[in-house]
């Protein structure tokens, strides 16, 4: 690859016909548009119906054919050729299968989308506040394209498993209600410290209102849907395949990796036992845990502790690895954290814009009635959303202009190349020696612990692999993914169940941490061992970086120059 201080490479036809299809695909989705800080469209929202899904694919079946008539002229064109004919190839698979059509999940399904867009708009005036209303007043016609696709799909013998479905209409109901974000906004929006006008308010009043009946419309839609919902967990193997390569971007041995993500389970929980005797002698996992939940040294008080403590932590580490053991670019150098308005638990990075000036952020969304936040989980989690996680992996490739076109730099994302890094960030900040102290230490390990234990619920329940003997083998149920869920990981009940199901619905995505990490950690190795004492970590950071979130397979073949 070339490197930061050459000049900057002519714009080539492949460089072309990567932009034109990000150009493209962003008319055809302002949620896209929205999430990577291309403006336009900004009141608006998606097809989701049939004919919109369909438009996308006649996009990328117009792209691949123009790339098949170009020419590469470098290494950077190489690698966006094989990058793209390998997600837009693997896209067209979904589709021809009425995979998107049928995506119904608990996290990130169309119905999230529409919802969650709305964390990142910005509501510095009035203006901006009447594009958010207008934005919220397109989520029925959203929403009902929706249920047009599902009812599509389910017209195909494609439905979400029963228990999914279920979930997922207590969700829309959550989300159209009285406390929910949808519910509170016209009281609680401001323009700075000011109350908005009387037509902007009477105008979030009535979209808003629209918007929360759009989403019990959709609850009873799913309702309706329920009949044709297949009453079992998995996906089965064939489709698994499918969606295991569209999260990493390689195709595993899904025996081999079954088998594996149980030895790196047992791994795991041997550190665990070793921590736990630091922290106590003779104290067992579980109850070092309870320990650590009882220190105060750990215990923060509030949102507003935890997003300070956040943000010192994410600059900390900024300001610790820029110039030793990473090349930060000055833009990249600043990251946000933020409290999100949802209330699901989860924790999540978005990217900055193109020109930085809406920066990287880390969201924390917490559970209702939350108060009490332990850092000794936490730490690890800065690491895997900050720097040298998600925040430095994104925001570099962001800030390669000079180098790589805006597909490449803005819209290239693989789950497994992303989250693999993530959590090979986290790794890499105990080999540094930033997570030497036990409770850190732990919390490191017990966030691996459930990455691992993912991996053999997903895809030993959605493929139908035996069950491991902990918890009685044979067929897995529920409650064997339960039990074998709860006993290795740590995240208290509420969230846990949450997990379960995200597995269950989202197949072969959460494995891709786990996987993309291990895949990570190959290839650094190999490097390293052909190398030899030449090899420089730095280095090798840099350069992966560079490539961008390509897919795992191509990633490999770029860093080895094997293109």
């Amino acid at each position: 690859m070339t490197s930061p201080t050459d000049t900057p490479r002519q714009r080539t036809e492949i460089d072309r016909i990567a932009e034109d299809y990000l150009d493209a695909s962003v008319e055809l989705s302002p949620l896209e548009a929205t999430y990577l800080g291309v403006p336009g469209r900004e009141d608006a929202l998606d097809d989701l119906s049939p004919a919109g899904l369909a438009a996308h694919s006649e996009l990328r079946r117009r792209t691949l054919a123009a790339l098949e008539a170009a020419t590469p002229v470098d290494d950077v064109d190489r690698v966006t050729v094989e990058a793209m004919r390998e997600r837009l190839g693997l896209a067209e698979e979904i589709h021809a299968a009425g995979l998107d059509a049928m995506e119904l999940n608990n996290i990130a399904s169309p119905m999230q989308a529409v919802r969650d867009v709305l964390d990142l708009m910005p509501t510095d005036t009035e203006e901006q506040w009447a594009t958010i209303s207008r934005r919220i007043a397109a989520i029925p016609t959203a929403l009902s394209q929706y249920a047009e696709s599902l009812h599509h799909a389910a017209d195909r013998g494609l439905v979400a498993s029963r228990r999914q479905v279920d979930v997922c209409a207590e969700q829309a109901r959550e989300l159209a209600a009285d406390d929910s974000y949808l519910g509170t906004l016209p009281s609680s929006a401001r323009v700075g410290d000011a109350e908005p006008s009387a037509t902007l308010r009477s105008d979030l009043e009535t979209s808003t209102a629209a918007a929360r009946q759009a989403y019990l419309d959709l609850a009873d839609a799913l309702v309706a849907l329920r009949e044709q919902a297949p009453d079992t967990l998995g996906c089965g193997r064939e489709r698994y395949a499918l969606h295991s390569r569209a999260f990493l971007g390689s195709e595993v041995d899904l025996e081999e990796t079954y088998a594996w993500g149980q030895e790196e389970l047992a791994r795991i929980t041997a550190q665990m036992e070793q921590v736990a005797e630091q922290i106590r002698p003779g104290a067992t996992v579980k109850e070092a845990i309870a320990i650590l939940e009882e220190d105060p040294a750990y215990r923060l008080e509030g949102t507003d502790a935890l997003r300070e403590w956040m943000q010192g932590k994410a600059d900390e580490a900024v300001s610790a690895l820029a110039g030793s053991h990473f090349d930060i670019p000055e833009p990249v150098r600043t990251i946000e954290c933020r409290i999100a308005p949802t209330q699901t638990g989860g924790i999540y990075y978005t990217g900055p814009s193109d020109d930085f000036a809406r920066p990287g952020r880390m969201w924390w969304s917490v559970p209702k009635g939350v108060t009490t936040f332990g850092t000794w989980r936490e730490l690890t989690t800065v690491y895997h959303e900050g720097v040298p996680g998600h925040h430095l992996q994104v925001g570099q490739t962001v800030y390669r202009r000079e180098l790589l076109n805006r597909w490449r730099r803005l819209a290239a994302w693989t789950s497994g190349h992303g989250e693999g890094w993530a959590l090979y960030a986290e790794w890499l900040m105990a080999e540094l020696g930033y997570m030497d102290d036990p409770g850190n230490r732990m919390g490191l390990l017990d966030g691996q612990s459930l990455r691992a234990a993912r991996v053999v619920i997903d895809i030993g329940v959605h493929c139908g692999f035996e069950a491991p003997a902990e918890v009685g083998g044979g067929e897995w149920t529920y409650e064997k993914a339960w039990t074998f869920l709860d006993t290795h990981a740590n995240q208290g009940t509420e969230q846990l169940r949450f997990e379960l199901d995200r597995y269950l619905g989202w197949p072969g995505q959460a494995p891709s941490y786990k996987i993309g990490e291990r895949l990570w950690m190959e290839l650094r190795d190999e490097v390293a061992r052909r190398e030899g004492d030449d090899f420089d970590l730095a280095a090798f950071h840099r350069r992966s970086l560079d490539i961008g979130g390509v897919g795992l397979d191509t990633l490999r073949r770029a860093v080895l120059q094997e293109l």
